[in-house]
């Protein structure tokens, strides 16, 4: 019989193959590529993000409530803004890391104790959306900052 491992110490160990999902999904998707970047640079934040993600699982928070603050995030918003993407790309992006991150679990469903398995799902989630709202703070206040005058 297999030892069950909590669902941060499965993404923890799958960070690495779960940032090649999201990757490949990234990759596929035209709206997306239209931005030329490198690997290295599509893929900055997630290591960052990932350990966020960890974070935040062992260390649950009630449902709802106001995640932690992400400078990673924040610094994602940022950049994104000045590499061309739009609020619609960087939402997508997001989406298709929920799924990369959810396909991860599905692989390794039989390794997670399944009592907790959708709490669990549920904090990825929340967790994901959080930091993809700080990140979208930090987009358009870059871009409210583009659209103020240069003043001399």
């Amino acid at each position: 019989m297999s030892t069950k491992h909590d669902v941060a110490s499965v993404l923890e160990r799958e960070t690495a193959t779960t940032i090649d999902t999201w990757y490949t999904r990234v990759e596929a998707e035209k709206d997306l590529t239209n931005i030329p970047l490198s690997r290295k640079d599509r893929c900055a934040h997630l290591p960052e993000m990932f350990k966020d993600l960890v974070f935040r699982l062992r260390n649950p928070l009630p449902l709802g409530s106001r995640a932690l603050v992400s400078e990673g995030a924040r610094n994602h918003g940022a950049l994104r803004r000045d590499q061309g993407y739009t609020a619609a790309m960087m939402v997508e992006e997001s989406r298709m890391l929920q799924v990369s991150i959810f396909q991860t679990l599905q692989l390794h469903v039989e390794d997670t104790d399944s009592s907790v398995l959708l709490l669990y799902v549920m904090s990825i989630a929340d967790e994901v959306d959080s930091q993809l709202a700080q990140a979208m703070s930090s987009y358009l206040t870059v871009a409210h900052l583009d659209a103020k005058p240069i003043q001399a």
